[in-house]
């Protein structure tokens, strides 16, 4: 639907052409010829630009911008034929986009009609996604090592520090970013997150920086970089080790210095940025094998937090489910119950997809399950081979009751993980690949539980 453009100008000759070139143009121009008959408009029809002569019989130009700006939201494009500097500071202190002297360039009246028309759909754009934003999420759980995890971003959350978030696929690493944003004092800005993994080498600096028109094949408009849209905001990093070496020297120096210039441009541009980065790789052993930079490492890693896996933090499992029925609810779908058996069955489950893998797997449970309640024998279902989960003989169980959590925890981890490691002729990275965990998370376990590996 072409966007439509009121005219209101008392002289005929300039309407009827102005009409004529918007119409070629792809634009369905309005005309008119006083103010007053211009506001009636403005309140029947859906105008996108108004291009507004100042001197006009009865109501004048700058009386009428006032009126159009309180009571409308849209581009106001002022033309005169006898415009002085006094008055185009006068509209422009009004709210007008531009100001446009007679005889008319139409050239330059077409590039001023489709930067207002694009900086209307921008603001558009951002009303609605301001009035659109889904309910923050929060972090659930009250195990202690969520506990600690809340504590860690509270303490960093207010500063301005830069913060290197580490964890497995699916734990919720850009959660805790959000977290991190929500309470900063950058959060009256949305906070602006790139995917380093999923950007190809070849465009992730055009992505980080922008570009300039006809920078390189394709670039058919000046594009600004993220960098550049989280100027006074945060910048979330996500997957910051898939990043091309070339593209960290990039980004290093832009962190040093917070200026940088757009990829074809020579202009430097200045910016304040909080940075947040994530990564679910060893970073210190991707920087002994050269993948990733030692300096941008230490440039990123002022504050480190660590996301715990879902299997080290199992007790947290019924208050996610609830919270996750709970979601999928307000999409539609019915609220059910899960039975104490099934949700047994979900915390003895590996989990090597973490949160997100049981997240899906509560989605697919509560639309496919019949019936109000999800039982253990639904959960086998859905949750696939038993292989795939621990499950103890009675007599084990028996042991570790007569213990406290935290020692039935430990002998536990401690058997289970002895008995991986024999089955893998103690080789920590087959072992880690076998159970869906980290190589660096499970040495450091290993190392905690005082068990042998190589």
């Amino acid at each position: 639907m072409p966007e439509t453009i009121l005219i209101i100008d008392d002289e005929k000759a300039i309407c009827e052409s102005l009409a004529g070139i918007l119409s070629d143009e792809g634009f369905n121009p309005l005309v008119t010829h006083s103010a007053e008959e211009g506001l009636q408009i403005l309140d029947e029809k859906d105008i996108h630009l108004v291009l507004l002569d100042i001197w006009l019989p009865g109501m004048d130009g700058l009386e009428a911008l006032s009126l159009i700006k309180q009571r409308f939201s849209l581009p106001v494009i002022m033309i005169s034929g006898h415009g002085t500097i006094e008055t185009a500071v006068q509209a422009t202190r009004i709210g007008a986009f531009d100001f446009i002297e007679k005889p008319l360039s139409y050239d330059n009246t077409l590039l001023a009609i489709r930067k207002g028309l694009q900086l209307a759909r921008l603001e558009r754009d951002n009303q609605v996604l301001r009035e659109s934003r889904p309910v923050l999420k929060r972090i659930t759980g009250d195990s202690p090592q969520v506990e600690m995890l809340r504590q860690q971003i509270e303490r960093v959350a207010p500063t301005d520090a830069w913060v290197l978030i580490r964890g497995g696929h699916g734990t919720g690493k850009e959660l805790v970013a959000q977290t991190i944003h929500r309470h900063s004092l950058r959060a009256k800005h949305p906070m602006v997150a790139v995917n380093c993994a999923a950007i190809p080498e070849e465009l992730i600096e055009s992505e980080l920086f922008g570009h300039m028109k006809g920078a390189f094949t394709g670039a058919t408009e000046t594009k600004k970089g993220k960098f550049d849209l989280a100027n006074g905001s945060t910048l979330f990093l996500d997957e910051i080790g898939d990043m091309s070496l070339k593209s960290q020297a990039k980004v290093l120096r832009i962190l040093q210095e917070q200026r940088f210039e757009r990829v074809g441009g020579s202009r430097t541009i200045e910016v304040d940025v909080r940075v947040l980065a994530a990564t679910n790789k060893d970073l210190e052993e991707e920087i002994e094998l050269g993948n990733f930079r030692a300096d941008l490492f230490y440039r990123l890693n002022v504050v480190p937090i660590t996301v715990p896996e879902l299997q080290d933090r199992r007790e947290d499992i019924p208050l996610l489910v609830a919270d996750f029925v709970q979601q999928f609810s307000k999409k539609g779908i019915s609220l059910k119950d899960f039975t104490p058996e099934a949700l047994l069955l979900l915390q003895q489950h590996h989990w090597p997809g973490n949160v997100r893998e049981l997240r899906n797997l509560v989605e697919r449970l509560v639309i496919m399950t019949p019936g109000d309640r999800i039982d253990a024998a639904d959960v086998t279902l859905f949750l696939g081979s038993p292989a795939k989960t621990v499950m103890h003989p009675p007599g084990q169980l028996l042991a570790y009751n007569a213990l406290p959590f935290k020692e039935a925890r430990r002998q536990f981890e401690t058997d289970y993980l002895s008995a991986k490691l024999q089955e893998n002729e103690g080789n920590i990275s087959k072992t880690a690949e076998q159970i869906g965990m980290e190589r660096s998370h499970l040495h450091k376990k290993l190392k905690a539980l005082d068990i042998a590996g190589k």
